[in-house]
């Protein structure tokens, strides 16, 4: 059946009469005849919320997912945003220890020989407080912003995955940020100042074999009971414990643990099950076991098992004491709302940025077909790809660490930050080793990505692993906390008192049913008017596809009401249709933060070729999780039905050209300001025999012979020669001078050496070599 103007005024029409229905009755005869029945229903349709699945709803705070829920963004709001630098303290740590570190570091020899950071490594990050950033000055720490941590983390994985992974842990979710925000006065001046300097290292167990992605149904277990510990007997917790995949656990002094804490006896009250509680266990205390290591894809920082087999602890070990007992689930999750906005998300922008930067250069310098491999659109298209992810990932990467200086602890952004990032890192990663080919896969010490590469997985899999975050968290939990109405009519359904709860849920119902009518018109409107009559605040271009995400904002919410309201509980069972509403979720969020970075910016006439490659993309992608979303709903009338009204002339959002890729591939093989504005932020080394340094200046050298080699092709046709024209033979005529003859000799010399791959006699003999 063809979708009109007339059927779809007809029911916008229908829905409005409801609303003026219930307007025109009393409160209390609204409440009774409608709000009454459909509160009932509402509670029918919704599945049972768990108490570990309400704490993580209740966690963190909303932010702007709120205004993409809401469907209308405030731009101007989001434009006038403050984005602080860093303090003068912040940008003398990154240009010195931060720096000095990076000099220090020799991935190769760290992954393949030492399979460790060398112990001089492990006393500079100690002396220079890398695990002390987030902890306050008082407690001797740091004190860093989260751009700060974020920047540090970022510049220290350009250089090695295995150093910025053994840096980032220590301060995102572990014992200092737990301490700093719930410890007891106790706890923070014992701890903080020695996490601080080094003397301790921390590790956190919270992952164990029978709890991966379900973290909240672990099996570990405290019992409340009296004895004695350090000599004295006092009250106090028996533990038994199995965890494995615990970064820096072989290495730790001290463990953060969480476990289920139950009071057989009544000892701390009525409740026997306290339920998720969080220690610190100081490790040789008897009962643990500690010290084996995994191999996480052979990138080797400290990663291992701990097991505790009836290890006594008194309750002042919990962390923030035993009034905290029980409320461990609600505190790790406000945590990793902060800590995950910052670690992987900078991450994995320094590897993004390592590969554009090393895959540019070498696509400028290799030739085959006497052409440099980028001038091949094949591998431009994808050199052009790669630079338009970077600058988008960049662009997500401070929004969110801003958000985080704020304080804000978003934790819906935070989880799709974590899972785009290290999913654009995967894809990033994997088209520089297309280009770099055999160069690429052969390890070694000049192999500047195979250990980022070999690291993807790792990121893909922690906290949070990616399909989970995708299919279940992002928009399982954006629907409930960022949703204008949602959480409201959920409490009114738990309200103690029925008669409130009743009053709670008549508001929060029939507002949510207003703002649904409301998107549904402002569809139908942008729909039929392509959304050229909507006022923007921006201008030319960024106003053509402002109006686009405002589109798709409005559709998203739209959407993403009708999915809950048609499928209810097994929404959370549809984990496919789920995960295409995160995708355009995800897609909304980052195009704000590219409209933030090129505003912030100055809006420069230079930058706009990735600014709009970036929109365009985004805009393109949450267009096609959209008709996915449509065209694989459940019931399939209702969803031809609203892609008519979403798009009644057809797709409106189209994929970046090629001319925009191409411009972007030549903007990444050209040194200059923008090339460096790309990939600012990561580590490059200047002193000889590095491979990064070396293969910069081969690029420089090609493009000081390439006018050169123009003009030799240029004599040899005026010429009419038979064949190429030699460099010797255009010498000894006078066509070229001295130093144009020096400048193609040395870009050769460097193009040779920047070709190379290493080479070993025997497998086991790799070790000598590269040592």
């Amino acid at each position: 059946m063809p979708v009109t103007l007339t059927s779809l005024l007809t029911l916008a029409a229908s829905l409005g009469g409801v609303v003026a229905a219930s307007t025109l009755l009393t409160p209390d005869l609204r409440r009774r005849f409608l709000s009454r029945p459909l509160k009932d229903l509402f509670r029918r349709a919704l599945p049972p919320i768990s108490a570990t699945e309400k704490e993580a709803l209740e966690a963190g705070t909303v932010w702007w997912d709120r205004e993409i829920f809401g469907g209308i963004p405030d731009w101007q709001s989001l434009m006038q945003r403050p984005m602080p630098p860093l303090s003068p303290q912040e940008q003398a740590f990154l240009d010195g220890p931060v720096e000095t570190l990076c000099r220090m570091l020799d991935d190769w020899k760290i992954n393949a020989v030492d399979h460790d950071l060398p112990p001089q490594v492990w006393s500079f990050i100690k002396e220079n407080r890398f695990f002390g950033m987030v902890i306050p000055r008082e407690y001797g720490g740091l004190g860093f912003s989260a751009m700060a941590h974020s920047a540090v983390v970022l510049k220290v994985s350009s250089r090695s995955v295995t150093a910025a992974v053994t840096i980032m842990v220590p301060n995102s979710l572990g014992p200092a940020e737990l301490i700093r925000h719930y410890g007891t006065t106790e706890q923070k001046n014992h701890y903080l100042p020695r996490l601080a300097a080094g003397l301790e290292i921390p590790c956190f167990a919270l992952t164990g074999p029978e709890a991966g992605s379900d973290a909240s149904s672990i099996p570990d277990r405290g019992v409340v009971c009296r004895g004695r510990y350090q000599g004295r007997e006092v009250l106090g917790m028996r533990l038994n414990w199995n965890k494995r995949y615990i970064t820096l656990g072989p290495v730790a002094t001290v463990l953060g643990l969480a476990f289920r804490l139950e009071d057989p006896d009544h000892l701390l009250g009525e409740e026997s099950d306290r339920g998720i509680t969080l220690a610190l266990v100081p490790v040789g205390t008897p009962g643990m076991v500690i010290g084996a290591r995994h191999d996480p894809m052979g990138v080797p920082f400290q990663n291992g098992p701990t097991e505790g087999r009836e290890v006594f602890l008194p309750l002042e070990m919990i962390i923030g004491g035993p009034q905290q007992a029980g409320n461990g689930w609600r505190m790790l999750m406000d945590c990793l709302a902060e800590g995950r906005s910052i670690s992987l998300p900078a991450l994995s922008t320094g590897g993004a940025k390592l590969a554009v930067r090393v895959a540019g250069a070498y696509a400028r310098v290799r030739r085959q077909f006497k052409l440099p491999v980028g001038r091949f659109e094949g591998v431009a298209e994808v050199l052009g790809r790669m630079a338009g992810q970077v600058y988008l990932m960049e662009a997500a990467r401070r929004l969110t660490a801003s958000a985080v200086d704020g304080g804000e602890k978003p934790s819906v952004i935070s989880a799709l930050t974590k899972y785009q990032q290290t999913e654009r890192m995967r894809r990033v990663i994997n088209d520089a080793m297309d280009i770099l080919g055999g160069a690429g896969i052969c390890r070694g010490p000049r192999n500047l990505l195979a250990p980022v590469y070999q690291s993807i997985p790792v990121g893909i899999t922690v906290e949070g692993a990616n399909i989970l975050t995708r299919t279940l968290i992002v928009f399982g939990q954006g629907a409930i906390r960022a949703h204008p109405f949602l959480l409201k009519e959920l409490a009114a359904l738990d309200h103690a008192d029925p008669r409130q709860g009743l009053i709670d849920f008549d508001k929060a119902f029939w507002s949510h049913v207003r703002f649904a009518l409301g998107n549904g018109l402002r569809t139908a409107w942008h729909g039929l008017t392509g959304g050229r009559l909507q006022a923007v605040p921006f201008d030319g271009w960024q106003a053509q596809l402002v109006r686009k995400l405002n589109r798709l904002t409005t559709l998203f919410a739209l959407v993403a009401d009708l999915a809950l309201l048609v499928l209810g509980g097994s929404l959370k069972r549809r984990e496919a249709l789920s995960g295409r509403l995160a995708d355009m979720l995800s897609d909304l969020y980052f195009a704000s933060a590219v409209l933030k970075q090129y505003h912030d910016r100055g809006q420069l006439e230079e930058e706009r070729p990735l600014a709009e490659w970036s929109l365009t993309h985004l805009t393109h992608h949450a267009q096609e999780s959209l008709t996915g979303f449509l065209d694989n709903f459940p019931l399939p009338y209702m969803g031809r039905l609203l892609k008519r009204l979403a798009l009644p002339w057809g797709a409106f959002c189209q994929p970046p050209s090629d001319k925009l890729t191409l411009q972007l591939a030549e903007l990444v093989m050209t040194p200059g300001a923008l090339r460096n504005r790309l990939t600012e932020g990561i580590f490059l080394p200047t002193f000889a025999g590095e491979a990064l340094a070396d293969l910069e200046e081969a690029l420089q050298a090609t493009l000081n012979a390439e006018p050169v080699e123009r003009k030799l092709r240029h004599l040899q046709e005026t010429l009419g020669l038979p064949g190429p024209l030699s460099l010797e033979k255009a010498l000894q005529a006078n066509l070229i001078a001295e130093t144009e003859a020096a400048a193609i000799k040395r870009a050769e010399v460097l193009r040779r050496r920047v070709i190379q791959v290493d080479a070993f006699a025997t497998a086991h003999l790799m070790r000598e070599e590269a040592a």
